[in-house]
């Protein structure tokens, strides 16, 4: 699949989710796997705690989680963040997704997602400065 992560603009990702995190304190991560896992959902929580993102402070770590061999993918929200927004905001956001996808607009589908999500963000989890870069902004990529 690396088809998909070649149309995908990763500094334009990464730049959204610095964007997003900056106006608030949580942190969103990006990840594409190359597998096609049977469980979609299951797997996405286990890459959600195998990439730190139970551990934020705030619980309020978002993962777009790609499986392009599936055409699929998963939006999962921290207890934080999901106790905020409930599951009609995921499934706005994975339809707003879905529309660019459909036309084979990834890196769009992809930064619209993390705008709206930034959105919700900023408004419920708001940046202080205090506030720390729990984790990296890098898309995350999975043979």
């Amino acid at each position: 699949m690396a088809t998909f992560f070649s149309k995908l603009d990763s500094d334009r990702i990464v730049a959204a989710i610095a964007e997003a995190e900056g106006q608030s304190s949580a942190e969103i991560r990006v990840h594409v796997t190359h597998r096609k896992p049977k469980d979609l959902e299951e797997r996405a929580r286990r890459r959600f705690a195998l990439l730190g993102m139970t551990k934020t402070a705030q619980r309020n770590g978002v993962l777009f989680y790609i499986a392009p061999r599936l055409r699929k993918f998963q939006i999962l929200g921290d207890s934080g963040i999901h106790e905020k927004c409930g599951d009609d905001f995921w499934k706005e956001v994975a339809s707003e997704m879905e529309e660019s996808f459909r036309r084979d607009a990834f890196t769009e589908g992809i930064l619209r997602g993390i705008e709206k999500v930034g959105e919700v963000l900023a408004r419920h989890f708001p940046h202080s400065a205090r506030d720390e870069d729990e984790l990296p902004d890098t898309i995350d990529e999975e043979p």
